[in-house]
């Protein structure tokens, strides 16, 4: 009996000891879930981490940007966006407005004169508005007032995280709103590369999106924050999406107001009936390809699309400039906005 018992101890000693080591494990990963969570949530979303982000991005492509830069095309459109950028500090004025949840933001602004056409040119992650001035000038030169937005967080807007377009949606229609109250006769184009795209193709199935907005042209745009963030948790980091993303989304919830999932330029694309030009590089690896035409699919109202060959995320205007403005062109003469 004596042996008994003290068999019955030592058994129920093991079980302790390993209820003590798996509730040990657990939290060790439970931890070590959390940290990589709270890591991925500052790198994606803090604008402090931009430049890392920017490096992220474009990891790969410095072999092929340089063969490209070799090409004479590619040298004259580096120098047209180096003398785009001095035009734009040099003509553009500063506007700023508040957004409905109380930051300011700034934009550049370049007026034409007497016209009453506007383009809204919105950058991309880790960006700002004079990024995009090779995009202002040559819609200047084709009679459009230019309006480009610092982002929140970037540039000089307020802002303490990214909205990956959700929360931008939002300031682009302020940006019309306060376009049309000065102009009501204006005709609104929205123009957006990157995360640019998925902000202008966001703010296009707002239902106070105002009437005088008539196109828009999307370059290299993600469906979704949590889909583009799940492609990159499996290329660049082999790490799976749950329990990351699902972790990384609800922390974004509590800390940046809104999901991954939520932030879906699809499904808001559904809801617009606006002309669309879908543009994308055949190459580009940060932003799936494929991506591209589940948005032109998800499109109801008239829409076009472009592939550059050869171009890797947000190059398709710089490794071949003649095609990508010819289609704008025609795209923009079609809808009565040339």
């Amino acid at each position: 009996m004596q042996e008994y018992n003290r068999h019955a101890a030592a058994q129920q000693k093991k079980r302790k000891c390993r209820r003590r080591a798996v509730t040990a494990v657990s939290a060790a990963a439970i931890l070590s879930s959390s940290a990589v969570t709270a890591f991925l949530f500052t790198l994606a979303l803090d604008p402090g981490c931009a430049w890392f982000m920017g490096k992220i991005m474009h990891e790969g492509h410095n072999a092929e940007r340089y063969n490209q830069a070799l090409a004479p095309e590619m040298k004259g459109e580096r120098a047209f966006r180096a003398y785009s950028a001095a035009w734009l500090g040099r003509e553009g004025r500063d506007v700023y407005m508040r957004s409905e949840d109380g930051l300011i933001l700034h934009a550049r602004y370049v007026r034409r004169a007497g016209s009453h056409r506007y383009a809204v040119v919105c950058h991309g992650y880790g960006g700002r508005s004079i990024n995009m001035a090779h995009v202002a000038k040559r819609l200047w030169w084709r009679g459009f007032s230019v309006l480009l937005p610092d982002a929140r967080a970037h540039g000089e807007s307020q802002g303490r995280y990214v909205g990956m377009g959700w929360k931008e949606r939002r300031d682009v229609v302020r940006w019309c709103k306060k376009i049309t109250a000065q102009d009501p006769e204006a005709e609104i184009l929205l123009f957006g590369v990157s995360m640019g795209a998925a902000t202008v193709l966001m703010a296009s199935g707002e239902a106070d999106l105002p009437r005088q907005v008539k196109a828009v042209v999307e370059d290299c745009g993600y469906t979704s924050a949590w889909e583009e963030f799940a492609s990159q948790l499996k290329r660049l980091l082999r790490l799976p999406v749950f329990p990351f993303l699902d972790e990384a989304s609800l922390l974004c919830s509590l800390l940046a107001g809104y999901g991954l999932r939520q932030a879906s330029a699809e499904a808001q694309v559904r809801r617009c009936m606006l002309p669309m030009l879908f543009v994308h590089g055949e190459r580009d690896a940060f932003v799936p390809f494929a991506m591209r035409d589940r948005l032109y699919d998800a499109a109801p109202g008239e829409k076009e699309k472009l592939t550059i060959y050869g171009a890797a995320h947000g190059q398709s205007s710089l490794v071949d400039p003649a095609l990508y403005w010819k289609r704008v062109d025609a795209f923009l003469k079609k809808h009565g906005l040339l």
